[in-house]
């Protein structure tokens, strides 16, 4: 995989930007979730702890979100357990329900990655990568595919093997094999080809995709793609396919190396990212947190993105309840901080310096206001007009 990124560009860098705080927090809420009661015993956070990448004790990790957790006793005084706060429940009930009403787009989603791989048909274990950037539930194929034994179909055709289930797509499905690309120009009533979304002061990339533009347009959901003849041609639908699969996205982005996971499945050159350096117009690569990570340009407006799915906007308040929750905290840990001062007689040669300074501030507006009311005066004195 390249070692290096595309040059710095702020706003989607700015999207990229996500606190591991927050990506703490959503592991906690679906550890809660697995539980009927939506409790747990916060022995068991810490025994997680270690996977989630975090030191300390948990209890300390959940003080810090009182708007989303609460800590209680299991009844008994002895067992310490923690919980959802009535706001936090509320907006996961919001999140579920946002789901849930998008499991129709979800099965759409799914039909169309099948759709763009050889086959027509994935591992689970390796859909188990794109779940997250589509968007899909833990138990999706619990939630989608008893009701659509007519489009998919799980089997294992190598029962001796362990993590060997496919995920088949039984029917071709014309009106879901549209790429965004062809969508965008069908709506405009022009051919499909790529834009480029760099400054125009890039001339080098605006020829370089003018050229890329000047063979026809190839569709991800071409059957054909894999007699496909020249490199060029190769290169073509690769680019399409990366450019539709992260259409295909909630957040229009994806680890590098999650698509260089799935790079025989369709049909990616091996250096994947080389490739996707080579076409600046169209994908953005960042290092951020030290994970590469392919953004797709024309998802994007500045840092927002263009179209935001319900499900996104149910965990952009999630995040929001998180970020007060600590904000909270830190208020609380300043007031006893300060408190902790006084107690000390720290404050008060502190408070008598800001007396002090208030004072002379006061004494400076106060010989301002005389200087001006002087000065108006004197102008629009009868003698002056």
């Amino acid at each position: 995989m390249a070692r290096w990124s595309s040059p710095k560009d702020p706003a989607l860098e700015a999207a990229l930007r996500r606190n591991r705080r927050w990506i703490v927090n959503n592991q906690i809420k679906r550890l809660l979730l697995r539980f009927p009661s939506r409790t747990a015993p916060v022995r068991l956070l810490q025994s997680r702890f270690k996977t989630l990448d975090l030191l300390g004790r948990a209890a300390n990790w959940l003080r810090k979100y009182p708007s989303c957790f609460d800590l209680f006793d299991d009844g008994g005084g002895e067992e310490p357990c923690f919980g959802f706060t009535k706001r936090m429940a509320a907006l996961v009930d919001v999140e579920e329900a946002a789901v849930t009403a998008s499991e129709p787009a979800m099965a759409d989603r799914l039909a169309r990655v099948l759709m763009l791989a050889h086959g027509r048909r994935l591992q689970v274990s390796k859909l188990a990568a794109l779940r997250g950037p589509l968007g899909l539930p833990d138990d999706y194929l619990l939630r989608l595919l008893p009701g659509r034994t007519d489009l998919f179909r799980l089997a294992n055709p190598y029962p001796h093997r362990r993590n060997a289930a496919e995920l088949d797509l039984l029917r071709w499905v014309p009106s879901l094999a549209v790429s965004s690309v062809e969508a965008a120009a069908s709506a405009s009533n022009s051919p499909p080809r790529f834009t480029c979304l760099l400054p125009p002061s890039w001339t080098k990339s605006h020829a370089k995709m003018e050229e890329f533009n000047s063979s026809p347009y190839i569709s991800p959901y071409s059957e054909k793609w894999a007699v496909i003849g020249t490199d060029a041609d190769a290169e073509k639908r690769a680019v399409a396919v990366v450019h539709e699969l992260l259409s295909l996205t909630l957040w229009k982005k994806m680890s590098v190396l999650k698509l260089e996971h799935l790079r025989r499945e369709f049909g990616l050159p091996e250096d994947t990212a080389r490739m996707l350096l080579r076409h600046p117009c169209l994908f953005y690569i960042s290092n951020r947190y030290k994970i590469h990570t392919v953004v797709l340009r024309d998802g994007y407006e500045g840092s927002e993105l263009k179209e935001k799915d319900p499900v996104v906007a149910a965990k952009d308040r999630l995040g929001e309840l998180m970020q007060e929750g600590l904000h909270e905290y830190n208020q609380r840990r300043s007031a006893a901080n300060l408190e902790k001062k006084k107690r000390r007689g720290e404050i008060e040669i502190k408070e008598e310096e800001k007396e002090d300074d208030e004072a002379a501030a006061w004494l400076d507006s106060a010989e301002k206001r005389e200087e001006r009311r002087k000065f108006y005066k004197v102008l629009f004195n009868d003698d002056n007009r």
